[in-house]
């Protein structure tokens, strides 16, 4: 009996060993340290991203300089294209031609169709020796905004 009642004691000691006291005022609600942390939350805004790509040497232009500008804003077309569709959708037309039960013939056009205000110019980078990559954002109250505008104007054309 008398070593089951010191390994019982010896048992609980090493599980109390474990435990550890708490600093009740760590806890307090107004401790600059958690409002430090809640603030990020608070000002973070929800946003859409996209990205747009273009090539230096296809640019129509001699002057390397001037492809380089052409082939920034090339990008950045290409990036409010890709927020665009973001926004509004895609609009597909697709059309299949079949013969003795084989594809012949698979089309797809596509068109976007909207308008873009309030995008935030998020960066222009290179990426590797011929490429720029732009990137844009969006705030989703901005994007509720447009596809009401675009709705009123859907049905103001009657479509």
């Amino acid at each position: 009996m008398k070593r089951m009642t010191s390994l019982c004691l010896a048992f609980g000691l090493v599980a109390l060993t474990g435990c550890k006291s708490v600093d009740l005022a760590m806890l307090s609600p107004n401790t600059k340290d958690q409002t430090a942390m809640v603030s990020p939350l608070i000002e973070k805004r929800e946003t859409i991203t996209a990205t747009g790509y273009a090539v230096v040497a296809v640019q129509n232009h001699r002057n390397p300089a001037q492809q380089r500008l052409m082939a920034i804003r090339a990008s950045k077309l290409d990036a409010y294209r890709n927020l665009t569709e973001q926004v509004y959708g895609q609009q597909l037309d697709s059309s299949t031609t079949v013969a003795d039960m084989v594809v012949t013939n698979d089309t797809f056009r596509t068109k976007v169709e909207g308008v873009i205000y309030g995008a935030r110019l998020v960066s222009i980078t290179p990426v590797g020796d011929d490429t720029y990559e732009t990137t844009l954002s969006l705030d989703k109250d901005v994007v509720q905004d447009l596809r009401i505008l675009f709705m009123g104007q859907m049905v103001s054309k009657g479509r």
